[in-house]
């Protein structure tokens, strides 16, 4: 059994919303990830079934391990269809919000979503929503907005209408923001979900081998390249820190998602606690900043103070305006001031 955990009263404006609507846009966060494109497209499943004409639109491209997905192919990218994205989302009677909490985190699309009549329902996971939605629906204690979205779909009292399609998507999405369940997942309900999504016939083991075992040459390349040359361990604060410059990308013919996971791979180090990406993002002109943890070390709090970002305990990120070599000063200046809660943890 799951504890019921969303309000009441948020669970029934959602009915109605649903039950009233006729066109649902669903929109996520720049550069989807496994969870913003799982919850999305599991929603997108749900709600279509129920004979709703719904839309997904996301700001940009999501990585090639996630085109496998049920659904994928009909995900409309903002980048390209901006004028057609912006009529569905103006013409929309609801708009559910997926996996981000606040309308800098969609670009472009932040202004036509705030603008746009349509209901808004935030569906998020992240801290400090803010608050442009009617209806927000924010847990930062569940692992994944993929989980909440599958929370809401039962206390709408509608388990039997999941199908294989839109648990293939949920799971995904759960599997994804955890790390295959090696982090931000010791809620034993986590496995009864997983148990009632196997239920509707889901293979876990093939959903593993299409997310994790579909890379290229060049992402096995340049993970040699990463662990050998740009992996820098500072023992003294159990820490470590990787780079990657657009130079270096190129070099290994990079593609969208290709460093999904680098961040994870200092700490299966013993004695590491604390792990931070940096990779140069040419066309935005900026350094984007991926931080791990384990244990109690508060990884969102260096993201917030000295990233321009934020998110969980264990999990978050951020973004560099600068050359990578400050950026790398100032996550010196994070070990130097944070050292205490690092040696601690």
């Amino acid at each position: 059994m799951l504890s019921k955990i969303i309000r009441q009263a948020d669970i029934d404006k959602v009915e109605k919303y649903i039950e009233r609507a006729d066109k649902i846009v669903i929109v996520s966060h720049v550069s989807p990830d496994g969870d913003a494109l799982g919850s999305s497209l599991g929603l997108k499943h749900f709600l279509s079934g129920l004979g709703k004409n719904v839309y997904v639109i996301v700001p940009n491209a999501f990585p090639d391990f996630l085109r496998w997905m049920p659904g994928s192919k009909d995900v409309i990218r903002y980048d390209k269809y901006s004028e057609f994205a912006d009529e569905l989302i103006f013409s929309a009677d609801v708009i559910f919000c997926l996996d981000f909490n606040a309308l800098s985190r969609i670009d472009a699309m932040g202004n036509v979503v705030k603008e746009s009549a349509g209901r808004k329902v935030m569906i998020d996971h992240h801290l400090d929503p803010e608050p442009f939605c009617r209806v927000t629906i924010s847990h930062p204690e569940i692992s994944s907005t993929s989980e909440l979205v599958f929370r809401l779909i039962c206390c709408l009292g509608c388990f039997e209408d999941i199908s294989r399609e839109t648990a293939e998507c949920i799971y995904t999405g759960m599997m994804t923001d955890t790390g295959g369940f090696t982090y931000n997942s010791n809620n034993r309900e986590i496995y009864f979900i997983i148990g009632e999504l196997l239920s509707k016939g889901i293979d876990k083991d093939e959903i593993y081998r299409k997310v994790f075992n579909t890379y290229s040459e060049g992402r096995l390349r340049l993970m040699g390249y990463v662990l050998y040359e740009k992996m820098i361990v500072y023992p003294q604060f159990r820490s470590a820190l990787i780079s990657l410059t657009d130079a270096e990308q190129k070099k290994f013919q990079y593609v969208k998602g290709d460093t999904e996971g680098f961040v994870n791979m200092p700490l299966q180090m013993k004695g590491i606690c604390f792990s931070v990406f940096f990779r140069e993002d040419a066309e935005k002109h900026m350094i984007k900043v991926s931080l791990r943890s384990v244990g109690k070390f508060p990884c969102n709090k260096i993201a917030t103070e000295y990233f321009n970002g934020g998110g969980h305990l264990n999990a978050s990120g951020g973004e560099f305006y600068g050359t990578m070599e400050e950026a790398v000063e100032k996550f010196k200046m994070a070990l130097v001031k944070y050292e205490d809660l690092l040696l601690k943890n």
